[in-house]
């Protein structure tokens, strides 16, 4: 019987036990996980604290009795693995709670051990009224600091997802809130001037917003910025990025790759064969330019799982890249994105042209429809698409989505206007904003 080891217990971690459980009603599962909640949505912790989300425990989506009544997995929170022994094929373990350690050999092993939030290294970073928001408890911790201290302010640090999903959050909940941000331009994922929408966004619900600066010193009441200016308030929120846990990949030898994740093959598996990485924690490729990649989002993790644990149970499927496609909610405006942006396409040294559409979302004769704008771009010779942002009040997930299977199919922009797309008045125009990008890059 196959012995599979899995470390690491949210997103990735779990959907790969449940996926090794699918497809072999034999083999011995192990997961561990140093937190004490295990398969949580990270994605709902901003809307939880900011009470969209109102019943916290709505977004555990599994527990250790379950995984191990319905699925004869062994789930073991507030265990971590310490140290592999690649050459036993072996882990030591230490149990959290009593401080005692153990060995569990294993024929296949699962690193899903995720990233930790990065805190900078500034005055005042270490006090209580300074969080990050990474994991269930950063989240209970957050909303009972809400609720007991009753703040009027938050300053957050950091203007990518979690920051501008925090922000609305918090002005949900009544608060005044601050954003600062070390760049000229917020959602750096996204090109200036497409960012600059959501900014405006931002601005008006009553957002401050401070770029091209960064906090210097946390005090009681305030903080202080790196431009001289001074801002009053109860809390900050650090969300400037995520560092991989690649620790334990390191201590046994296992390759680091330009990105900082865990360097893996098409079939997630790492220098060695036996050893797999997914998730937060693992580099893969782009799948425009084939170059070291490394996307630290939910559905490329679930995938990820799928991909492991096909190898593992001898049904191999390789992967074909990653191209990062990803939304978020900014108040009234939704912003989503899919493969190269400008800045990236410009690093690359690539051939590119864009075409840009600025309509409705659906006819505009009809009382719901909003403007968006879409942005794509593509090598004008071989008429690859290379990416595609949108920007609007609604359907932008529609067009990226649609534009992320164009670029996974192989179609060219020129493609784009020859789709046959869902129309009514409610939902579309006769020509869709997918189907002008193709017309207006026609040529």
């Amino acid at each position: 019987m196959k012995k599979v080891i899995i470390v690491g217990a949210v997103g990735g971690g779990a959907t790969a036990a449940g996926q090794l459980r699918f497809y072999d009603k034999e083999m011995n599962i192990t997961v561990y996980d140093r937190d004490s909640t295990m398969s949580y949505a990270a994605c709902g912790t901003p809307y939880v604290i900011g009470e969209v989300i109102e019943d916290e425990t709505s977004i555990l989506m599994a527990n250790p009795e379950q995984f191990q009544q319905k699925r004869n997995i062994d789930v073991r929170l507030e265990h971590e693995v310490m140290e592999i022994l690649r050459a036993e094929k072996k882990v030591r373990v230490r149990n959290l709670k009593t401080g005692g350690e153990f060995h569990d050999s294993y024929d296949a092993l699962i690193l899903s051990p995720g990233g930790r939030a990065i805190m900078p290294e500034i005055e005042g970073s270490g006090q209580g009224h300074v969080f990050t928001l990474r994991s269930y408890s950063d989240m209970q911790a957050i909303h009972s600091y809400i609720q007991k201290q009753k703040p009027s302010h938050g300053t957050i640090s950091g203007a990518g997802f979690i920051g501008l999903e925090m922000a609305e959050n918090l002005k949900h909940l009544g608060l005044a809130v601050d954003i600062v941000h070390k760049s000229s331009a917020i959602l750096s994922i996204l090109d200036e001037d497409l960012s600059l929408l959501l900014h405006a966004e931002l601005e008006k619900n009553g957002i401050q917003i401070h770029t091209d600066t960064v906090i210097e010193n946390i005090g009681q009441k305030n903080v202080q910025l790196s431009n001289g200016k001074s801002l009053d308030t109860d809390f900050v929120i650090m969300s400037i990025g995520l560092k991989p846990n690649t620790l334990l990949a390191e201590k046994a030898g296992l390759s680091i790759g330009e990105t900082g994740g865990i360097q893996t093959n098409e079939f997630m598996q790492t220098d060695d064969e036996s050893i797999y990485a997914i998730g937060d924690a693992s580099e893969n490729f782009d799948f425009i330019t084939g170059d070291p990649k490394r996307v630290p989002l939910a559905v490329p993790a679930h995938r990820q799982a799928f991909l492991a644990a096909q190898h593992i149970t001898g049904k191999p499927v390789p992967k074909k890249g990653l191209l990062g496609t990803s939304i978020l909610k900014v108040f009234e405006l939704d912003a989503a994105m899919t493969g190269m942006t400008e800045t990236a396409i410009k690093e690359k040294g690539l051939l590119a042209k864009t075409v840009t559409h600025t309509g409705n979302s659906n006819a505009g004769y009809y009382p719901d429809h909003e403007k968006l704008t879409l942005k794509v771009h593509y090598n004008p010779s071989t008429r690859q698409i290379l990416g595609a942002q949108c920007v609007g009040g609604k359907g932008v997930d529609k067009r990226i989505d649609v534009i992320a299977t164009a670029i996974h199919g192989g179609l060219t922009v020129d493609d784009l206007q020859a789709l046959e797309l869902c129309y009514a008045p409610p939902f579309s125009s006769p020509k869709d904003p997918v189907n002008m990008i193709g017309y207006k890059a026609f040529d």
